[in-house]
Formats: C-alpha cells, sequence, structure tokens
C-alpha cells in the first residue's frame, strides 16, 4: 500500500503543477494555481525521496498534500464556480486522504510468503 499512496501522491503532485495550464484565471485564481504548482514540484521532488525509502520526506509530502487539498475546499462554497471545478476539487480531495492513508499503514507481510 505504501507504493501505492506514493504513486497515488505523485499523480496528484503532477495534476498540481498542471493546474496553471488548465485554470480560465478565475477558477481557481492564477495566484492560487501557481502555488499549487510550486506545492506539486515539491511534492514531486518529496514523492521521489520517499520512494527511496527515505522515510523523513513523508512529514512535509503528507502536509504539502493535505495543504494542497485544503486549498480545493472554497470550490465547494463559492456559488460562482463551475461544476467540474467542484467536481475536480472533490476528487482532488478524496484522492489526497486516500494516498495519505496507504502510506500511513503498516506495511503487513502475507502469512506464508516468501
Amino acid at each position: 500500500m505504501y507504493r501505492f499512496g506514493l504513486a497515488l501522491l505523485g499523480l496528484l503532485a503532477l495534476l498540481d503543477i498542471a493546474t496553471p495550464l488548465l485554470t480560465d484565471g478565475d477558477h481557481p485564481p492564477m495566484s492560487v494555481a501557481i502555488g499549487a504548482a510550486v506545492a506539486g514540484l515539491i511534492s514531486l521532488v518529496l514523492v521521489g525521496f520517499a520512494w527511496r525509502g527515505r522515510r523523513w520526506a513523508l512529514a512535509p509530502l503528507i502536509t504539502l498534500r493535505l495543504a494542497s487539498a485544503l486549498l480545493a475546499v472554497p470550490a465547494f462554497f463559492a456559488s460562482d464556480v463551475p461544476a467540474a471545478a467542484v467536481a475536480a476539487a472533490g476528487f482532488g480531495v478524496a484522492a489526497t486522504v486516500v494516498g495519505v492513508i496507504a502510506v500511513l499503514l503498516p506495511k503487513r507481510e502475507l502469512v506464508g510468503a516468501r
């Protein structure tokens, strides 16, 4: 589950990097899109370190991904946000929660597997 979680968080980081190219300038605002891209780039570097077994990278990675998900929450409450942007925000928040849980689950080995 650990590598699945890292792969999911890495995919979300890539989507964050693409956010400035996908925004209309209002949903999300360009300043938020650029901030998300910077967080995505840093997250992608941290995913690389965590993939290679550097456990110290997990705390900043999880913090950045959760902060990125929190940036999407206002889309649920603003009245002028297009439905596609709300759906994308919902997907991003849900996928972030799944990725963080998958990374934090303890490693379990199958009984009898060697």
